[in-house]
């Protein structure tokens, strides 16, 4: 069975500012504390990552994982969608910037996330685990980028 999370969240920069935050996937174990590495390895042709293999902490083990990312009509949303993974059967997301009306510096977050995983979890286990991801996800995503570590 597939679990799913959403969750909404106002950002203090500009849409451009919060996808360029997102989509430096490189730099997510600065941020990610369950991020423990992040190596892109492909990019289209606009520059942006294509295929990006992570290795994270996950229910007090290391996992592995690659994800396809797209880019659809809106050219601040990025989409992605599992490649291969050892823990996950499905892991599926999105992040979308879009700007607040009337504030050109404040952006709404909206994040989504499908996850399958390959072992049968307490249901207790996995609101904790969502809890845990989406926090990373919205709320540590805010924080960097308020704070102007993605200045480099």
């Amino acid at each position: 069975m597939t679990d799913h999370a959403s969750q909404h969240v106002l950002i203090q920069a500009s849409p451009q500012e919060c996808f360029a935050a997102a989509l430096d996937v490189e730099r997510y174990p600065d941020w990610a504390d369950d991020i423990k590495e992040a190596t892109v390895v492909t990019r289209d042709d606009e520059g942006r990552v294509g295929d990006a293999a992570f290795r994270a902490a996950a229910m007090g083990r290391s996992t592995t994982y690659t994800l396809r990312y797209s880019y659809g009509s809106n050219p601040l949303r990025m989409a992605w969608r599992l490649l291969d993974g050892d823990v996950m059967r499905r892991m599926d997301g999105e992040y979308e910037f879009t700007s607040v009306e009337g504030s050109p510096n404040v952006t709404k977050v909206h994040y989504h996330l499908e996850v399958d995983l390959l072992v049968r979890l307490p249901g207790f286990v996995k609101r904790r685990l969502e809890a845990k991801i989406v926090h990373t996800a919205v709320d540590d995503l805010k924080t960097r980028i308020e704070s102007g570590i993605n200045q480099r």
